[in-house]
């Protein structure tokens, strides 16, 4: 079986839609547990991060909405893959403003990081990594002069 290249794209950002989830997981899971707490592999202050006034969105632990934006992405590339021609315009052209909107947050958290709490977390760096990847294969998928019509 040829795998087209739109294919293996969006294979790619299903796989990093999945491994967001779980970064996000983890960062949720191990956030307010004593026993197993979120440790920075290398370093950092994630404790200081994942516990500021900025870990939250109108409320929303920053964590959850990532689990919910990664899985929403997993799950849509899922079908993506496996049936390319059936996913709705009005669906594609949601995930692109998601996405974009997701990696503009990305960016605003870490400069957050680094700007204002001047501390840094290694498990929120992964995560806003892999939003910008999703980005960048999202802008490779459909073509920038499409994506450009979305915003205008």
């Amino acid at each position: 079986m040829i795998f087209s290249e739109d294919v293996l794209i969006r294979l790619a950002i299903l796989i990093l839609g999945l491994c967001g989830f779980m970064v996000s997981r983890h960062i949720f899971k191990r956030k307010n547990d004593n026993k197993n707490p979120l440790v920075c592999p290398i370093r950092f202050d994630c404790h200081t991060v994942v516990h500021s006034d900025y870990s939250r969105l109108f409320g929303i632990p920053v964590e959850i909405l990532g689990m919910v934006y990664y899985g929403l992405i997993a799950i849509s590339y899922l079908f993506f893959v496996f049936t390319p021609g059936i996913m709705p315009t009005v669906l594609i052209n949601f995930l692109i403003i998601v996405s974009f909107l997701a990696f503009l947050f990305s960016v605003y958290l870490i400069a957050i990081q680094i700007f204002v709490l001047k501390k840094g977390c290694s498990w929120c760096i992964v995560s806003a990594l892999i939003c910008a990847l999703i980005f960048i294969l999202t802008i490779a998928t459909y073509h920038f002069s499409y994506i450009v019509q979305i915003f205008i």
